[in-house]
């Protein structure tokens, strides 16, 4: 897929969308390294800050890898599988113990706070979430399931908490990345006791329900 001339306005989301086409379109295979930063600049008519700010951002979301004296790679065709390629491990295991602090204090909240409004946005993305984990779409369920956890922590009406946890957006999909990427099997997580916990203002249960699925993916993994 040939680069085209960026337009003057947005360049740099322009040019984000331009490489990231490159990506997913097969010209730039993973594991390649992409043209030089001047090439691309002249290719697309732009000057190199904006490449440079393009690809940092790629680069950022798992896309792109820069390596300090040798180039930048494709590491990944997409966010969600550059999650999955980048957490692993003890990392993992931070970032879902960061994450029961959070959700089960979010989802208790939200079991005495949600507003009618809530309930029926906390509805519809658990549908989305488990149409697509029934249909076998990885990534738009990775995406799902993340906007689920954020719309239960939203439903606490506190605001500090949500912006804490927006601030974790980026590892919170990749942790849902990398603990969901095997095939779906019946013992696949769910999440409609947590809906009825919060929709019944049960607030005990609800923190029970956030916490349960946590550690039962904590339990999962190797100890240190």
């Amino acid at each position: 897929m040939p680069l085209v001339t960026a337009r003057r306005t947005g360049l740099v989301d322009q040019v984000i969308e331009q490489l990231r086409a490159s990506v997913t379109g097969g010209e730039w295979p993973v594991d390649s390294r992409i043209p030089p930063e001047p090439e691309l600049a002249d290719a697309l008519g732009v000057g190199r800050n904006t490449v440079r700010e393009a690809v940092r951002a790629l680069a950022h979301s798992g896309i792109l890898e820069v390596r300090q004296g040798d180039g930048t790679y494709v590491r990944a065709t997409s966010e969600v599988s550059g999650a999955v390629r980048r957490l692993c491990g003890s990392e993992l295991r931070d970032v879902l113990q960061v994450r029961r602090c959070l959700e089960v204090e979010g989802a208790r909240l939200a079991a005495a706070a949600r507003t009618e409004e809530d309930l029926t946005e906390l509805q519809a993305l658990l549908d989305r979430r488990d149409g697509h984990q029934q249909q076998g779409r990885h990534e738009d369920f990775v995406r799902a399931d993340t906007d689920f956890h954020l719309a239960v922590v939203r439903a606490s009406h506190n605001p500090v908490l949500t912006e804490l946890y927006c601030g974790l957006t980026e590892v919170v999909m990749a942790s849902v990345a990398t603990t969901s990427a095997k095939p779906v099997q019946s013992d696949q997580i769910r999440h409609r006791g947590l809906v009825e916990a919060i929709a019944a203002g049960a607030v005990e249960a609800a923190g029970r329900e956030a916490g349960g699925f946590l550690d039962e993916l904590l339990d999962r993994l190797p100890s240190r």
